[in-house]
């Protein structure tokens, strides 16, 4: 009778007993919230902007491709776009391919 002691409960921090497992779980959420606004929505909103410069390709535009040529678009089809890259040299690419469209009056020597 005399080794053994009595056990008591441990008191909870609060009236609901939430107070303890809240606290532990805020540092993750705020990592996520953070990351959400640091990484995730920039993303989000270039994705945007590329599949609206993507869907807005029209004859004449100037734009660089992923590979680094510089071209006049000459034929815009569903996927697919015809770039003229030097007089009489035309090739097609995927508009997916296309990252940037040029201001006006960029390429003269075409």
């Amino acid at each position: 009778m005399f080794f053994i002691s009595n056990a008591y409960a441990q008191a909870p921090t609060d009236a609901l007993g939430f107070g303890g497992n809240l606290t532990s779980f805020l540092p993750l959420v705020l990592m996520f919230v953070v990351m959400y606004f640091l990484m995730i929505r920039p993303q989000q909103k270039r994705a945007k902007e590329q599949r609206a410069m993507m869907d807005a390709l029209a004859k004449g535009d100037e734009v660089v491709t992923a590979g680094g040529m510089l071209g006049r678009v000459v034929k815009v089809v569903d996927a697919y776009v015809t770039i003229e890259v030097a007089t009489g040299t035309e090739i097609t690419v995927q508009k997916s391919s296309i990252t940037t469209l040029l201001p006006k009056g960029t390429l003269k020597a075409l």
